[in-house]
């Protein structure tokens, strides 16, 4: 059985559809990564995951239905969202005794064993902590909980790149075991290329693109052109061309390698080339 699984999901706020009919399978213990620009229904479909909005169409969330069930849901559910926040008056040691007491699958020693490599003082109260360490905290407790399902909405934004990495690091060694599954979204996406298993890109409410990253690097191929063949190249119907430092660059859709090789250095395209492509030619010019 899938983790999550939707048919024809939609939601609308008045006259704006956030969420426009799309289908989604992810399977237990992959890691997907959620990627769309502001505005394009990345949060309206967490929150429908997580049983924080209405909906039309089907979606169920570990065999249940989030709106309905959400309090037997959030047994199975972590989540870190963007906006996560701790009341400014608790202590760390505080923050651990309230999630002990509440959620029945926290495990307090795993939690102060992630503090321990942190500088965090259990003393300390939320308002003397950076924004690193609030997260580190969140994390933390999150990674303590024996969930099946973790969600992340923009969790290392405002962070500075060696949060963000550690973030990462300590998401893949120390919670993953391919049981589990995890939905991501981020700007950030050239840090989390290496997480995911999965990639999905959202515009205006639809899916626009979904690959696993074993096929994402198999299908798509990115060549920078020697001179004397760019118009070789174009004519091989790239997906998307840029420049860069006056060579141009054209990203292809499952074409040969080899064909391509002979018009000059080939190698796979980052996530965030591919989101550029793809967005860009929905939105009718480059992006």
């Amino acid at each position: 059985m899938p983790c999550i699984e939707a048919r024809g999901l939609r939601k609308a706020f008045g006259s704006t559809v956030a969420l426009d009919g799309i289908d989604l399978t992810v399977e237990e213990g992959r890691i997907l990564g959620l990627i769309g620009p502001n505005g394009a229904g990345k949060s309206t479909a967490l929150n429908a995951i997580l049983g924080l909005t209405s909906y039309e169409g089907q979606l169920t969330v570990l065999g249940r239905d989030p709106w309905t069930e959400r309090a037997l849901l959030m047994r199975e559910v972590a989540f870190i969202s963007d906006v996560a926040v701790l009341p400014r008056w608790m202590r760390v040691s505080q923050v651990l005794d309230y999630v002990a007491g509440v959620h029945p699958r926290f495990d307090r020693a795993k939690a102060e064993g992630f503090l321990a490599k942190t500088n965090i003082k259990r003393t300390s109260k939320a308002r003397e902590l950076s924004k690193g360490m609030v997260t580190q905290l969140h994390l933390a407790l999150v990674m303590a909980i024996d969930a099946r399902l973790l969600v992340l909405d923009e969790p290392t934004i405002g962070l500075d790149l060696l949060y963000r990495k550690q973030f990462y690091d300590s998401l893949l060694n120390e919670y993953f075991d391919h049981s589990r599954t995890i939905v991501v979204t981020t700007h950030q996406v050239e840090e989390v290329q290496h997480v995911l298993t999965d990639v999905m890109f959202l515009n205006r409410g639809r899916i626009v693109l979904e690959s696993t990253m074993e096929d994402f690097e198999t299908r798509y191929a990115e060549v920078m052109v020697r001179p004397d063949q760019v118009a070789a190249a174009r004519a091989l119907a790239p997906i998307h061309e840029r420049n860069v430092f006056g060579r141009s660059i054209l990203l292809y859709d499952r074409q040969d390698r080899n064909q391509l090789a002979a018009l000059g250095d080939v190698r796979t395209p980052s996530i965030a080339d591919l989101f550029v492509a793809v967005i860009g030619n929905e939105q009718g010019g480059a992006a």
